[in-house]
């Protein structure tokens, strides 16, 4: 019985103790920051895609990695692509232990306006109320959704870089462990983790397309570039917290949808919409050289499919114009862009002499034309020092187009800590949560 009785009071002190810690957060000086991001897109219908998912009275768990950390948090969820509402019966957040297996008693519910179900229209994100949970930088974080009505997730991210667990049938939100899970490498319906943090802590944001995304190195080893600047950061100890938010889209280009609609198009979601965001590093513009001129595939019946992108060919001055439209719009609320020349990609499927011209004219413009607030010369890093048109071959992952893990940590050791540190020494004004 004391025993009992001692537990009973120990769980109100600390029910107690949360609430006080509330308390305080809410009127705690600082700002929302986005310690993780993802670009949602729709499924794209290219060969070797994975099948439509659909699910029905079943739980997704995905696994996320925010590169700060933080006590206090609320997740955006987003239905942005979906033609119909989404109805969530019930969500979760929690810190993953191994796998799909959680931390016992890190398990938080995140809720809506104090609920727990939510519709979430068509077209619309939708943020959780905030919650507390102390979330060390890069520790594994699972958010799980249980979906109780037949769909098909129309928004998404393809690459996720752990794998999410889908359930049989039935509400596992607050299981430790989803049972007979099966494994998809997407993310599903998830747009950002956001961190209630001090004034001094921001974000840095990566725009681009696969080679931002991390294609090409293993799922779950955290080797792109954008996650290499994010352990750079972390270890420079006169620097506050920086989260790095990746957003790029494998096969996005800037100037024309495909896999996912255009850099221009997704700037104001996918940059503006990201709280906390005071810099972004610019890498695109080799699909928007290289789709036009893929290489025609035979089909199963031995026909040939033309390239529907053969009529999208784009010159130097137009990209230029792109990406002083996105340098415009960045400066114009307050966020220092930093531009990165295009890595090398004779050997490619969609390499030609004539797109590479193009390649080197607007890399002589990022590095000369003085626009950016700096320059990352990513080319520069990668390149064979005997032929400057092709990676260096322990730097590519055989297609002559994407990086290795060597690559990517050679892209990462090419930015300038210095010149970032000087960009964030503006910090955005204070402001209050919601309460």
């Amino acid at each position: 019985m004391r025993k009992a009785a001692f537990t009973m009071v120990l769980l109100l002190a600390i029910g107690s103790l949360g609430s006080a810690v509330l308390a305080q957060s809410a009127n705690t000086p600082g700002h929302w920051v986005a310690a993780w991001s993802t670009a949602v897109h729709t499924p794209a219908a290219f060969p070797g895609m994975p099948p439509p998912l659909t699910l029905d009275n079943q739980t997704i768990r995905e696994t996320i990695r925010p590169t700060i950390g933080g006590e206090r948090l609320r997740v955006r969820f987003s239905n942005e692509f979906g033609k119909t509402p989404l109805d969530v019966g019930s969500a979760h957040i929690a810190l993953v232990k191994q796998n799909g297996s959680i931390v016992p008693g890190s398990d938080r519910s995140l809720t809506f306006d104090g609920k727990s179900t939510v519709q979430i229209p068509a077209g619309a994100p939708m943020l959780s109320d905030e919650v507390d949970l102390k979330i060390p930088a890069f520790a594994n974080v699972a958010i799980s959704i249980y979906v109780p009505n037949q769909v098909a997730p129309t928004t998404f991210h393809l690459l996720g870089q752990l794998p999410t667990y889908i359930s049989g049938s039935g509400n596992f939100t607050t299981a430790d462990d989803i049972p007979n899970a099966k494994e998809t490498p997407s993310w599903y319906w998830l747009s950002d983790l956001e961190f209630w943090a001090p004034e001094q802590t921001q974000a840095i944001l990566t725009l681009g397309d696969s080679i931002t995304d991390g294609f090409g190195v293993k799922q779950g080893e955290y080797d792109d570039w954008p996650d290499q600047l994010a352990d750079r950061l972390a270890q420079a100890k006169d620097l506050p917290a920086i989260a790095v938010d990746n957003e790029g889209i494998g096969g996005n280009r800037i100037l024309y949808d495909g896999a996912g609609v255009s850099a221009l198009a997704r700037f104001d979601r996918d940059v503006l919409g990201k709280p906390g965001v005071t810099e972004m590093i610019l890498l695109e513009g080799i699909n928007d050289i290289g789709w036009p001129n893929m290489k025609p595939r035979p089909m199963k019946n031995g026909s040939v499919r033309k390239n529907p992108f053969a009529d999208q060919a784009v010159t130097a001055d137009e990209l230029i114009l792109g990406m002083k439209q996105i340098i415009n719009r960045a400066h114009a609320h307050g966020i220092k862009i930093f531009g990165a020349t295009m890595t090398p990609y004779e050997g490619a499927d969609y390499f030609t002499s004539a797109g590479e011209v193009v390649r080197e004219a607007v890399n002589h413009w990022i590095r000369t034309g003085g626009a950016f607030d700096g320059v990352i010369d990513f080319d520069a890093a990668v390149r064979d020092p005997n032929h400057p048109s092709q990676y260096r071959d322990d730097y590519q992952t055989g297609d002559h187009l994407h990086p290795n893990a060597a690559g990517y940590k050679a892209m990462a050791a090419a930015i300038d800590v210095g010149k970032l540190r000087a960009a964030l020494e503006k910090s955005p004004e204070p402001a209050q949560p919601m309460k």
